[in-house]
Formats: structure tokens, C-alpha cells, sequence
């Protein structure tokens, strides 16, 4: 017997309770079970630095809605959630906290750092899981990971050994990204560019033992203290004559060769070029073929350095400005030209990037690259959508050796130590005993952490036991999809992939689904400094998780950024209310009733009709999740139930269902197809708002133990009703025409008609005839008539025209004659009057000309207006024949 619904829909008293329920169950945690298929999938870690972001609930609501369809499918479905300890953030945030408190970093030491900033992971994990919990998502909880746990440290020295064993990774003097606040190396997928107001300084330097000078411009020109030679193209014939010469360099008066180097293109500007080998990548490849030195002008914080002279210990910018004077003032300086150029900056803290020679740890990415660039071209890999394609291969087939050492304290520690005596170093799981080039036993492990990248690029594997071979890693390994923004495709899908191919031989994934932005409701990116961005937790407290993911969810395209405002979320709870409204109908009517499957006889047009719709639907739906087109498949969903199910069949029951004590049998027959199609519904509608949906699943089949652990709903040929389909179309057609007639003419609800519906087809007669009791209410009807002539209609009745039939109201049905005559009397009178006073103030000269020019048209508007008005009433009472 089924249970009885509240009278409203709160989720408050829901979702709490009913979460713990299905952790309590376990209905979340997949074991290895060779019966079943595995679908996987590995959540993107959030990083421990805050709460939850809008961004975080569409990436989880996206997951969340394939792993609950998967596993409804049939599939053994794995979610594994986890979070990263986001090396650079993490410190940044953990510092600042202590500066607040007075406390400097460096004061503490390393050891109590770390212990500070375990501490901080711990409060913002546990954060961040209860924030995904209040969302609803389905992951299994008992596999939750972190990017420093055991098993993922685990992981990230082994791949570290493995790949300096096979000389992957080496240690160098490289141009990097370096920045002056965090003071730590960064990757160029750290790097964000942005265009910035600038200038180009155009510089004389002079040519030695010549009266001669080269002009060269540059957008910083305090690098000029550490510039090595000047450049120009080898087939330039303007200086083909002074390669070899010696240029002074300004300020410095050092003399610094000019060479000649196919890197100049010598159409851009004067086609000459400074080269600053420690301080521009380009250069430092100039540098490195013409074995010119490398001179670092700058500090790690970005001041100039003892090998600046005068300048030492400004900073840059505080530089410039000072050798621009200089070089003005000692006739060095050309000219000063406005340019917009794209400047670097760090992604995390926006600090300007400075270019600098340091001594780091590189991954060589040429061989490691290829077979993610092939899994793409083979199909081993595909985008969804597929526009994603170019940004991939592009990032890797232009990709550059790995920068992965940080110097922060913050993460995982290189695994390399340096003999104390002759200061070699040997890579090793743990310190070794003896130094292998001088027999020193005393060692110091490199102060250096990795790249947070290093260890999230091995997330589907580590988690699953690797490089152990673990029986997880061999069932659910590969995962299937990977969601993620299209923001992060360099910097952690590219990674996955080839340390996939390195390390498991394998894609770590099939698809990988990108999704959009969340923007504001002007289209902005949501950020602090706009203040406007949406607490997630905040929308669920006001309209609950399920309206939340549904607003996340509807209109949402692959790729496609979206808009996000507070109507839609109300739309949504309008929905979730409508589907608790409606069941609650049907529950209550369920009520003491057994309710069992009728003979197919009982069945009606109707009946069969709505059980077509959802069994198409169920078909749809299944093709559109299987594209990843959730925002289609989600919106027929609100589509059938709020327009085909409640709207129509729910309005079509209640007929049966008021007249149970006279037809038990066909009461019977309607809330069996109540309880049938309402079951189906819910279940296609559960992966998008799993909450209501198994409250009222439960309520609707007592003796199920959960919507979420019962099975997709299939297409099934017994309920493929086409003709029943046909039948209904055409009702609604119908009922809309004449609910469009009785509108125009003003016919009250009260006034019901007579129906006369003229159609040819006899199939489709016998249907509309087999639901004439059903649909009167529908249409306002005391009876329906069905014809194949139009004899014995009145000749003055309203017509409504639908296709394969023409349907007619008799015109006394709708109209009292002559109340309506006295009406459309009264009406006349009035407008006449109206008509008579904008005439009189329209001929009255003073009026026209004294008045002001928006009154006067508004008068005539107003007998325009009143004019057109009375020829319609006119109209309207020489067809009542008067």
C-alpha cells in the first residue's frame, strides 16, 4: 500500500536525512564483481583552499548525473572522490593565515609548516566533502583520496624514479617562469596571458670603433644590464658588413658581438635584436648556438641583482624607470612608442612572470607526447564536443620540456639527495647509505617540492591501487569518462594521458566531457573582485539541491559556458513542486486501493497514448545521456511530466477516478497507469534530482528498497501505441482550438457547449468517441458529438479547425444573446462618447496648437483606437444577427 505525501514539498526535511540513508546502505560503494561491466570515473579533485564554487557544483552535478544513470543501467559504477593539495595555493593561503597571526613561515621551519598546513587540510577537506554531500552527489565515500594520502605519494616517486631512470627527467640550467612573490618556478601552463598597456623603447647602441648604431626596441628595457650580443638575420643586407663587430652596450659600455641567427626576422622593426640569454626563452636558444654568456641581472624578488651596477637592489620596475632616464639623458634613447602586448602572469597570485635561468627539474615531453597525440588520431580518445580536439593537439604537439620542481614547502618532496661531501646527488625511494661517486655517508635531500600536477596527471591510476597491481586497477581501470572544464585540458587532461601511455600503457580514459563556465547573469565571469559569485550551499538552503542541479543542468550544452541568475532556480523549484503536487494526486487517490495491472481491453485510447509517450521517451532520453547530451535529455523529461503527464493524461484521469464507486474496474485501469507511468518518470528524472524523486519513488512503491538501486527504464515494443498516439494528438489539438475560441470571445468557465467534432478518418472517430467522458471537462463540453458530416450543425456555430477534422461550437452555446446585445450596446454607447470628445478636442484650434505635441497625438490615438474598437463591436452584433 502505497504512503501518503506531505502537503508540501520541503526539502529541508529531505535531503539530509535521506543522503545519511544512502550512505548508511552503501548504495554509493562499488567492490570488484567480474558478473557485472565497471563504469568508472575519477572526480577532479578540488583543491583544499576554500569552499565549493558554482564551477565545482555543475563539474560534480555532471558526474553525479552519469554515475547514477550508469548504475540504474546496470553497470558496476564507480565514482572516486578525492581532493589535491594544490601546492602553490595551499602555501599561499597558509602563510597568509600566519602573517595575520604574526607568525613569519620561516620562523616556524619546514616541519612546523607542514604541520600547520596539514592542519589546514584537514578543516578544508572535511569542508568540501560535507559541501558535496549537501549536493546529493552518489561517489563512493569509502575510496576517498588526496593528492599527498600514502598511495598517491606512493605513485609519485615511482613515476619520478622511473622516468630519471629512463632519462626522462633530468636536472638543468633552463629559462623558466619565475615568480617574484611566490618565488617559485612555474609551468607555462602556470602562466596566464593577459594584454597589458605598454611601450616599445627604441635604443641606440653604438657599433664599435665606428660612428655608427644599431636601433633596436624592447618592452623591458632593464634587461638591457644583462644583455650578451645583438642579433640580426643572416641574409639581412643592411648588416651584413658588421657581423662579427663588437656593439657597446649602453650604460654598461660593455662590448657584446653582433651575430647573425635565422631567429631575427628582419621585416619587424629595425631587424635587429637585443639578446638577454638568462632572461627571454628565445634568447636563451640564441645564446645557447652562439655559446654567448648567461648573465641574471635580477633576484629571486625581482630587484636587480649586484651585476646591475647603479641599479642594484631597485625593483624592476622601479629599474626601468631610472635607465630609460639614463638613457634619455645620455642620448641613448630614440624613441617611445604605446604597444599592447601579452604579458604572463602567475595564475594563482597574478604577479608578473619574469623570465629567469635557474637550476630545475624538467620532464623531456617529445617521446611522451606522441602516443597521447595518436590516441586522439586513432579514436582511443575522443572530445565531447569535439572542437576540443584542436586545443589539445596543439598544446601538444608545440609542448615543452616540464618544468616540475617548485620552491615551495608544500607538497611532494623531490626524491633526490645531495652527497654533503662532493655534492653529487643520487635519486632514491630513501636515503642512500653511501655516496656512489665519493663514499661520503652524509646527505641532504633536495629542498625542492613537485608540480601539484605531477601527482594529479596519475589520479585514475593511483587511486586504484597503482603501482601496485592491485585487483581494482585491473577491473575498473581504465576509468570511461573524465568531466572537466575546458579551462584545465593542458593543465591536467594532457597530463593524465601521457603519464596514462608511461605508466599503464594505456589511455587513463575513453571520453572526456567538457564542460562550460558558470557566469553570472550578465555573462561575467564570476570572480571576487566582481562580487559576484554564488554560494552554491546558499541556493540549496533557500530552494534545495534538486532545484539547484535541475537550474545547473537545463539549457547546459557540451563546452558551453551558461548563464546563472535566482529565476531559474525558482523555475525549477515550480517544477520540483508541480512533480510533489502531482504525485501527491495520485498517492492519495492509491490510497486503500490495490491497484493491480488491468486486462488490455480496459485500457483507453488515453491509457495507452501516455503509456507510449514515456516508453518513447525512455528510448529518447537513453540516446541522448548516451551522447552526453544531458541538457536535452533533462528538458524532455520536464517537458513530458509537466506538459504531457500532469497537464493532460493526470487532468484526463480524474474523470475514472471520481466515478471509482460506478467503473472499480476502470478506476482501477487509470491508477495503475497513474502509478506505472508516474514510476517511469521518476526514474528517468532520478539522475537529475535524485532527492524528490526517491522520496516520492518510495512513497509510490513501499516495498522497493531505493529509486537509484532499480533499473533504467527500457523501450518495450508492447507499449508502442502509435495510432492511441495519433488519437490523443488530435484530442489535444482540439481542446486547445476551442480553449483559443472561448478566450477570444470571453466565454466564462461556467458555460459549457456542445462539441461537434466532423472527421472522416473512422479510427480516428472511434477514438475521440472512446474518451468523450474523459476530455468534456477538458473542453468546457456538456456533450460531445462525433460526426462524419457536418449535417445537424448549426449554420452559425464557431468552427475550429485541426488536422483530419473540423470541430464546431454552436454559437448559442457560447453567447447568451441578449445579455451579450445588451452588453455590446452599452459598449457601443461608450466608445461613441469617446469618439464625440477626442473629435471635439481634435477640431478645437487652441488644442492643436497650444497643447503640447505628445498630448495632441495622444488624443489621436485615442480616436483611432476607439474608431477600431467600435467597428468590431458593430461586427460583433450584426453576427448575433441584430
Amino acid at each position: 500500500m502505497s504512503k501518503e505525501l506531505a502537503k508540501t514539498y520541503d526539502p529541508k526535511q529531505i535531503e539530509e536525512k535521506m543522503y545519511e540513508k544512502w550512505c548508511e546502505n552503501k548504495y554509493f560503494h562499488a567492490e570488484v564483481d567480474r558478473s557485472k561491466k565497471p563504469f568508472t570515473t575519477v572526480m577532479p579533485p578540488p583543491n583544499i583552499t576554500g569552499k565549493l564554487h558554482m564551477g565545482h557544483a555543475l563539474d560534480n552535478t555532471l558526474q553525479d548525473i552519469l554515475i547514477r544513470y550508469k548504475r540504474m543501467e546496470g553497470y558496476n559504477a564507480l565514482w572516486i572522490p578525492g581532493t589535491d593539495h594544490a601546492a602553490i595555493s595551499t602555501e599561499v593561503k597558509v602563510t597568509n593565515q600566519l602573517k595575520e597571526e604574526g607568525i613569519d613561515k620561516k620562523e616556524l621551519g619546514r616541519e612546523g609548516f607542514l604541520e600547520r598546513t596539514w592542519q589546514w587540510k584537514e578543516e578544508y577537506a572535511g569542508t568540501i566533502e560535507n559541501q558535496l554531500k549537501k549536493l546529493g552527489i552518489s561517489c563512493d565515500w569509502d575510496r576517498e583520496r588526496f593528492t599527498m594520502d600514502e598511495g598517491c605519494s606512493k605513485a609519485v616517486e615511482e613515476v619520478f624514479i622511473s622516468l630519471y631512470e629512463k632519462g626522462y627527467i633530468y636536472k638543468g640550467s633552463r629559462i623558466i617562469n619565475w615568480c617574484p612573490k611566490c618565488k617559485t618556478s612555474l609551468s607555462d601552463a602556470e602562466v596566464e596571458h593577459e594584454d597589458q598597456d605598454g611601450h616599445f623603447w627604441h635604443i641606440k647602441y653604438p657599433i664599435a670603433g665606428t660612428d655608427r648604431f644599431l636601433e633596436i626596441a624592447t618592452t623591458r628595457p632593464e634587461t638591457l644590464l644583462g644583455d650578451t650580443a645583438i642579433a640580426v638575420h643572416p641574409d639581412d643586407e643592411r648588416y651584413k658588413d658588421i657581423v662579427g663587430k663588437m656593439a657597446i652596450l649602453p650604460l654598461v659600455n660593455r662590448e657584446i658581438p653582433i651575430v647573425a641567427d635565422y631567429y631575427v626576422d628582419k621585416e619587424f622593426g629595425t631587424g635587429a635584436v637585443k639578446i638577454t640569454p638568462a632572461h627571454d626563452p628565445n634568447d636563451f636558444e640564441v645564446g645557447k648556438r652562439h655559446n654567448l654568456p648567461e648573465i641574471n641581472i635580477m633576484n629571486d624578488d625581482a630587484t636587480i641583482n649586484e651585476k646591475g651596477g647603479k641599479y642594484a637592489g631597485m625593483d624592476r620596475y622601479e629599474a626601468r624607470k631610472a635607465i630609460v632616464a639614463d638613457l634619455d639623458e645620455q642620448g641613448y634613447l630614440v624613441k617611445v612608442v604605446p604597444h599592447m602586448h601579452a604579458v604572463g602572469t602567475h595564475d594563482r597570485c597574478g604577479t608578473t612572470v619574469e623570465p629567469l635561468i635557474k637550476q630545475q627539474w624538467f620532464v623531456k615531453m617529445d617521446e611522451l607526447a606522441k602516443p597521447a597525440i595518436n590516441a586522439l588520431k586513432t579514436g582511443e580518445l575522443r572530445f565531447v564536443p569535439e572542437r576540443f580536439d584542436k586545443i589539445y593537439l596543439h598544446w601538444l604537439e608545440n609542448i615543452k620540456d616540464w618544468c616540475i620542481s617548485r620552491q615551495i614547502w608544500w607538497g611532494h618532496r623531490i626524491p633526490a639527495y645531495y652527497c654533503d661531501e662532493c655534492g653529487e646527488f643520487v635519486v632514491a625511494r630513501e636515503m642512500p647509505e653511501k655516496c656512489p661517486h665519493c663514499g661520503c655517508t652524509h646527505f641532504t635531500q633536495d629542498e625542492d617540492t613537485l608540480d601539484t600536477w605531477f601527482s594529479s596527471a596519475l589520479w585514475p591510476f593511483s587511486t586504484l591501487g597503482w603501482p601496485d597491481k592491485t585487483e581494482d586497477l585491473d577491473y575498473f581501470y581504465p576509468t570511461d569518462v573524465l568531466v572537466t572544464g575546458y579551462d584545465i585540458i593542458f593543465f591536467w587532461v594532457i597530463r593524465m594521458v601521457f603519464s596514462g601511455y608511461a605508466h599503464t600503457g594505456k589511455a587513463p580514459f575513453n571520453t572526456v566531457l567538457i564542460h562550460g563556465l558558470v557566469r553570472d547573469s550578465q555573462g561575467r565571469k564570476m570572480s571576487k573582485s566582481l562580487g559576484n559569485g554564488i554560494d552554491p550551499l546558499e541556493i540549496i538552503d533557500q530552494y534545495g539541491a534538486d532545484a539547484l542541479r535541475l537550474t545547473l543542468i537545463t539549457g547546459n550544452a557540451p563546452g558551453n559556458d551558461m548563464r546563472f541568475y535566482n529565476e531559474r532556480v525558482e523555475a525549477s523549484r515550480n517544477f520540483a513542486n508541480k512533480v510533489w503536487n502531482a504525485s501527491r494526486f495520485i498517492l492519495m487517490n492509491m490510497k486503500e486501493n490495490v491497484v493491480e495491472k488491468p486486462e488490455d481491453a480496459l485500457l483507453t485510447p488515453a491509457d495507452r497514448w501516455i503509456l507510449s509517450a514515456v516508453n518513447t521517451l525512455a528510448k529518447d532520453v537513453t540516446e541522448n545521456m548516451d551522447k552526453f547530451e544531458l541538457g536535452i535529455a533533462v528538458q524532455k523529461v520536464y517537458d513530458f511530466i509537466w506538459d504531457e503527464f500532469c497537464d493532460w493524461y493526470v487532468e484526463l484521469a480524474k474523470y475514472r477516478i471520481w466515478h471509482a464507486e460506478e467503473d472499480q474496474a476502470a478506476a482501477n485501469c487509470v491508477l495503475w497507469v497513474l502509478k506505472t507511468v508516474l514510476g517511469q518518470a521518476l526514474k528517468l528524472l532520478h539522475p537529475f534530482m535524485p532527492f524528490i524523486t526517491e522520496e516520492i519513488y518510495l512513497a509510490l512503491v513501499p516495498e522497493e528498497e531505493s529509486l537509484m538501486m532499480s533499473s533504467w527504464p527500457v523501450y518495450k515494443e508492447e507499449w508502442n501505441f502509435p495510432a492511441d498516439e495519433n488519437v490523443m494528438e488530435h484530442i489535444k489539438a482540439i481542446t486547445k482550438g476551442i480553449r483559443n475560441v472561448r478566450a477570444e470571445m470571453d466565454v466564462p468557465n461556467s458555460r459549457k457547449t456542445k462539441v461537434y467534432v466532423v472527421c472522416q478518418d473512422e479510427a480516428l472517430c472511434n477514438g475521440i468517441e472512446g474518451m468523450t467522458e474523459s476530455v468534456k471537462p477538458l473542453m468546457n463540453a456538456n456533450e460531445i458529438i462525433i460526426e462524419q458530416t457536418k449535417e445537424g450543425v448549426a449554420d452559425n456555430a464557431v468552427s475550429v479547425v485541426v488536422p483530419d477534422a473540423v470541430v464546431y461550437l454552436p454559437l448559442e452555446d457560447l453567447v447568451d444573446f441578449e445579455q451579450e446585445l445588451e452588453r455590446l450596446k452599452k459598449e457601443e454607447d461608450r466608445l461613441n462618447k469617446e469618439i464625440k470628445r477626442a473629435e471635439g478636442m481634435l477640431a478645437n484650434e487652441r488644442f492643436v496648437s497650444k497643447a503640447p505635441a505628445d498630448k495632441v497625438q495622444a488624443e489621436r490615438d485615442k480616436l483611432e483606437k476607439y474608431t477600431e474598437m467600435l467597428a468590431q463591436v458593430k461586427e460583433r452584433m450584426e453576427g448575433l444577427g441584430k
